[in-house]
């Protein structure tokens, strides 16, 4: 029988400060962030380089995986791969110093077999109760798939899948080729 203690998010934060890995809150449980492989690496900075330029012209903020996110009313603590904020970026500020992004509007997160399922269900789930939040982007890392979840309503959302012969997709007015977001990616089995 696997007992577990619930860590307040102040523990967390404490964890947090004195840790040399990222770690994330789970529902009163720290979580330790697992490293990535080289075709997640790929996709995450070809999509940072493809939508940088439009998005800053358009006055927002692309920002990777390094930034703490406060998934709204869930009180979890996540660092998706990539965030996109066009308002006044807030923060929640705690005892420790660090700073929790409360207000993304576009999340995207790529996904690995070990992942994919918490990532489109129970993490979706929190990052729905943020305000202002808008769009999810699911990029696969296994093979050249990219589903788009927009909101429509507070309850309804909207999803639409692209593969590689859709040639490109758009994330907040930004076209991008798919074939440039998986640039150099090499998926199992072709290497």
């Amino acid at each position: 029988m696997k007992t577990t203690t619930a860590v307040s998010v102040e523990d967390y934060f404490k964890a947090l400060e004195a840790s040399e890995i990222k770690l994330e809150y789970h529902e009163g449980e720290i979580v330790a962030k697992a490293g990535t492989q080289p075709p997640h690496v790929h996709v995450q900075s070809n999509f940072l380089i493809e939508l940088g330029h439009c998005l800053k012209a358009k006055g927002c903020s692309i920002m990777t995986s390094d930034l703490l996110v406060k998934a709204g009313t869930c009180n979890n603590h996540y660092y998706p791969d990539l965030v996109i904020v066009c308002q006044k970026e807030k923060y929640t500020p705690n005892t420790f110093g660090l700073l929790a992004l409360e207000n993304p509007e576009i999340i995207i997160e790529i996904l690995s077999p070990s992942t994919e399922l918490f990532d489109r269900t129970r993490k979706f789930d929190c990052y729905k109760t943020i305000s202002g939040f808008r769009e999810y982007v699911l990029v696969d890392s296994t093979k050249i798939q990219i589903e788009i979840i927009t909101k429509l309503s507070e309850a309804e959302w909207l999803s639409h899948t692209y593969f590689e012969k859709d040639k490109s997709i758009r994330v907040n007015g930004c076209e991008v080729l798919i074939a440039d977001i998986y640039d150099k990616v090499e998926f199992e089995g072709s290497i």
